[in-house]
């Protein structure tokens, strides 16, 4: 019984989520792609989670295409699956469904009107197996530029203000996050000392507004990395 995780940039890791697995001896793999990593067999894992990064789903680089295989296959096999970020837009793409701009591109914790960025959950989805527990709405981080369609194959569980499509699931067990919950404090100064578009913002301010909901967004990641968890069938 073993999770995988796929890490697009080596910055962007698994974060709440490594807490979780180690704190209940969860046997995982880290496949790091940017670090030159290879691309993991779906088959050989009970579930798989891939995280963001700074790559489109519509690029035709042979790491992309490789990884949007991998996930083409985990889906057909009925494998969990967690998409965060750009593991979310893969999973769309992975089903053909088209990944393009949106109009806004979402960074940090409170978008231009001071509001703390936030999801909805539809109400007929507050008890889907991943979001059972959750805040409604959750308080989320964001870090992207592109967005998703939507087919009759595709479930929309939870919305945003500026970005409608947040929260998708694919099947049963197949889920898309736009935003990121995996966060910790140790993570995001990384984050801010080296991601480009991060380094742009105001560094206190996005220190400050972490501060301010730290336990909140902790909180919630732990509910919905446990869910998912309880979902693979590793907890």
């Amino acid at each position: 019984m073993s999770l995988l995780i796929v890490k697009n940039i080596t910055r962007e890791g698994p974060g709440i989520l490594e807490n979780i697995l180690k704190d209940n001896n969860i046997s995982y793999h880290i496949a790091d792609l940017d670090g030159g990593d290879g691309m993991p067999e779906a088959d050989e894992y009970n579930g798989i989670i891939v995280l963001g990064g700074p790559d489109s789903a519509n690029d035709q680089t042979e790491k992309i295409q490789r990884e949007l295989a991998m996930i083409k296959k985990a889906i057909d096999l009925k494998i969990p699956y967690l998409g965060i970020c750009l593991g979310m837009q893969m999973l769309a793409r992975s089903q053909g469904i088209t990944v393009y701009e949106n109009n806004v591109r979402e960074i940090g914790f409170r978008s231009e009107d001071g509001e703390y960025y936030s999801v909805d959950i539809k109400k007929e989805h507050v008890n889907d197996p991943l979001l059972n527990g959750l805040a409604n709405p959750v308080k989320i981080f964001h870090l992207h530029g592109e967005t998703v369609d939507l087919n009759d194959d595709i479930d929309l569980l939870a919305t945003g203000k500026y970005c409608q499509n947040q929260i998708i699931k694919v099947g049963s067990n197949a889920y898309g996050i736009q935003g990121h919950f995996e966060l910790t404090p140790e993570m995001f100064k990384v984050w801010l000392d080296n991601d480009p578009e991060i380094v742009e913002l105001d560094r206190d301010m996005l220190l400050g507004d972490f501060e301010k909901i730290a336990v909140e967004y902790g909180n919630n990641g732990k509910i919905l990395f446990t869910n998912f968890l309880k979902i693979a069938g590793l907890l």
